[in-house]
């Protein structure tokens, strides 16, 4: 395991996102390198890793705060950010990695999280009806894809109905929709991250290319890719026909 998580590896793979130079203690939390490594690794099935993403990414949290002299208020909901935002990377994983591994990542999380910057009720509206849910996840959908929109969709609904309904309604309603603490381009970057690990060329051209339409360069999507292919070949994983690249 400290082979795949080594402060070297870190570093390193942090270094091929493109960000500018920390100006703040939030761009700490804002670099989204660290959301595609947890889900690459998760996936990967080595979720003993991800406690020391989180220490790696807290301990330069701290630095920088202390360095810009953030109040204590604000440091306390910075890090409270952060540690929701590792949390919601690895559920948003879990729809197409597998819930099981989506709980290990999580539980390792857990083990590592300081008890005041744990959760202890849901973040998500769960008053909304499935209706509401629907409308969101149409909207949200077609944000992500674009002109492909229609055609993934009417893939989803004639290899199984019920895959269209609940894709639509709960996975892009209720579990990707919810863009309080992960936005749009993030969300974009977990899915990328999770289906490298995880294998599925088809699905990882179609979140590259959601990638770019949701406002990431070429820089930044080829950046999140090779974060997620270094990552996951460290925990061992194997592509049968190698991973696509990002289009220009």
């Amino acid at each position: 395991m400290a082979a795949i998580a080594t402060e070297a590896v870190l570093q390193r793979l942090k270094s091929l996102y493109p960000y500018q130079a920390i100006a703040s203690s939030s761009d700490v939390v804002q670099n989204p390198w660290y959301l595609v490594a947890i889900v690459a690794l998760s996936t990967g099935n080595r979720p003993e890793a991800i406690p020391l993403v989180f220490k790696h990414v807290f301990g330069e949290l701290e630095r920088a705060q202390e360095q810009f002299s953030v109040p204590t208020e604000k440091a306390q909901e910075e890090k409270l950010l952060l540690s929701r935002r590792f949390r919601d990377a690895l559920f948003k994983s879990g729809m197409v990695a597998g819930y099981s591994k989506a709980i290990n990542g999580l539980v390792s999380l857990l083990e590592a999280t300081p008890e005041e910057l744990r959760d202890t009720k849901p973040l998500r509206e769960t008053t909304l009806t499935l209706p509401d849910l629907e409308k969101r996840g149409q909207v949200f959908f077609r944000s992500l894809y674009g002109e492909t929109a229609d055609s993934v969709q009417g893939l989803l609904d004639k290899i199984y109905p019920d895959m269209g309904w609940f894709s639509n309604t709960i996975a892009y309603g209720s579990v990707y929709g919810y863009t309080d603490i992960l936005n749009q381009l993030e969300t974009s970057y977990v899915l990328v991250g999770t289906l490298i690990a995880a294998d599925t060329p088809r699905q990882i051209n179609w979140h590259l290319d959601n990638a770019r339409r949701g406002g990431a360069t070429f820089e930044q999507a080829r950046a999140v890719r090779q974060i997620a292919v270094d990552i996951s070949e460290s925990a061992g994983v194997k592509w049968r026909d190698g991973v696509p690249e990002v289009k220009e």
